[in-house]
């Protein structure tokens, strides 16, 4: 049966309570990799994944969920400012649609606006080159997105909503 795919908030009653997320940032020529701790708490970089062939993406998406035990995945869903979908959304949705017949592990999509622009910036305030932030943006990307959703899903096991 292939996973769910659901919005974060109703992908995380599938998962359990302890487990690693494995959050992506997917990009036209790169998927940026992070990965939580077992408890949701903390994003980590894992990887960006040179994007070849889908199935090729795939195996090494599900290698590293399988070699971190993940509970889930998190998908950065790029909504326009306004709210609406664009191709680029289209696109993440019809990923995660492949990747949910590859594996049972819900996966949850967390609106990523902004991620890979507040990233960008952030790098830039620690002077990094244009060429090291060209190689690490899209990682750093993925954790501000599973940062994001982590803290999301902290603030409703806490009642904060």
């Amino acid at each position: 049966m292939p996973a769910l795919i659901l919005p974060l908030v109703d992908a995380a009653t599938h998962w359990p309570e302890r487990g690693a997320l494995v959050g992506l940032d997917l990009g036209t020529k790169t998927i940026g990799v992070a990965v939580s701790d077992p408890d949701q708490r903390l994003a980590t970089g894992v990887e960006t994944i040179q994007r070849k062939q889908f199935k090729q993406d795939a195996a090494r998406l599900l290698a590293i969920a399988a070699e971190r035990k993940a509970a889930g995945f998190v998908l950065g869903l790029p909504i326009n400012m306004d709210g609406s979908e664009g191709p680029r959304a289209q696109s993440t949705r019809a990923f995660a649609r492949n990747l949910a017949g590859l594996t049972a592990l819900p996966i949850g999509l967390w609106d990523e606006r902004l991620s890979t622009a507040a990233v960008e910036r952030e790098l830039i305030g620690m002077d990094v080159s244009r060429a090291k932030r060209a190689e690490v943006i899209d990682e750093h990307a993925a954790i501000f997105i599973l940062q994001g959703a982590l803290d999301r899903l902290a603030n409703l096991r806490n009642g904060a909503g």
